[in-house]
């Protein structure tokens, strides 16, 4: 019984991404870390063959690795991110694994890269940017016309925006919030393909009316490609897509094929289906992509001083409480 053990033998796969809290455990308990910066997946049944508890980020952990003969003490996986997709939890809750996340960490930072994005899309900042560098506002005379959606009108102001938010946990009802200070409207998004809950619209109706979609859900199966071809051809012409979700949601090559044949003004993306993203594994970042009205971050919308805080806080807490209750905190299985 996990009760009954004293000392543990905790190891971080990923501080790269966020350093290692510090740990005091609880006496009479008492732990020893091993600390790796990085881990390729052919490294990780080695260096977890003897832990007590695994800590890390993305770094897929799957049935093969989770099994009774790689790991035969493994009894906790923290995971220092809200999204646990990277983690088997079929094979976690089969041997009894517990599994803990960081919820709510990255809230404020996410919120603030959407406005970071739906401006730096509305007011096609890239595009401008470039061709200000490159001379074409001295040789055109006016970058007015870059800036005009596909529906040939200059860009619409916050107060004209109805903003459907797809994921409604924490980060959406932030966004709610913050984006209604702005004086945008906004409209709740039920789930696709069923009827609307109360307070919600219908999932294709969010589609249809709104002027702005952010995506903020976590990827399952059932949310895998849940925005493609057919939503695209539904969006407004001055319609924007902003995703902060996890790749595989937003179909990226219905992406830029809506971008390029002007089905809508815009998108901003901070996740893709293959990450690290290149332009060899990644439509969006293709260089025949370039001229269009998409913006493009790596996966650092939840990159600030609070959410590292965050994440060691609700780190500690999950594994103080394992080691004394056999449970995590923020516990997910």
């Amino acid at each position: 019984m996990a009760q009954l053990q004293t000392h543990w033998v905790i190891v971080a796969l990923e501080t790269f991404f966020c350093p290692l809290p510090t740990f005091t455990l609880p006496a009479p308990h008492t732990c020893e870390f091993r600390n790796y910066e990085r881990t390729r997946p052919d490294q990780v049944a080695e260096r977890i063959r003897d832990a007590d508890i695994v800590i890390m980020t993305i770094i897929p952990l799957t049935a093969e690795v989770l099994s009774v003969e790689a790991t035969p003490r493994l009894k906790m996986v923290s995971v220092i991110a809200s999204g646990i997709d990277a983690v088997d939890l079929a094979a976690c809750r089969a041997r009894g694994i517990v599994v803990g996340n960081t919820p709510h960490c990255n809230v404020t930072t996410v919120t603030e890269h959407v406005l970071a994005l739906y401006f730096a899309t509305r007011r096609s900042l890239m595009l401008t940017h470039a061709l200000t560098r490159a001379g074409d506002w001295a040789t055109k005379g006016s970058q007015q016309s870059t800036m005009d959606g596909p529906d040939g009108k200059p860009p619409r102001t916050c107060g004209e925006e109805l903003v459907g938010i797809i994921g409604y946990g924490a980060i959406g009802r932030r966004i709610e919030s913050t984006v209604k200070l702005l004086g945008m409207q906004t409209v709740i998004a039920g789930r696709k393909g069923a009827p609307a809950s109360e307070g919600r619209v219908p999932f294709e109706t969010a589609i249809r009316d709104c002027s702005v979609l952010i995506v903020c859900l976590p990827r399952s199966p059932e949310t895998l490609n849940l925005i493609s071809d057919y939503e695209f051809n539904q969006m407004k012409p001055y319609g924007l897509l902003i995703n902060v979700s996890r790749g595989g949601i937003v179909d990226e090559n219905a992406l830029v094929s809506a971008l390029r044949e002007g089905k809508i003004a815009g998108a901003g993306t901070d996740v893709y289906a293959q990450e690290p993203a290149h332009p060899d594994n990644s439509v969006l970042l293709a260089k025949d992509t370039a001229g269009l009205n998409l913006v493009t971050t790596p996966h650092v919308a939840w990159y600030a001083e609070e959410t590292f805080d965050n994440y060691s806080r609700a780190c500690r807490a999950n594994v103080a409480e394992f080691v004394t209750a056999s449970k995590a905190k923020y516990q997910v299985c």
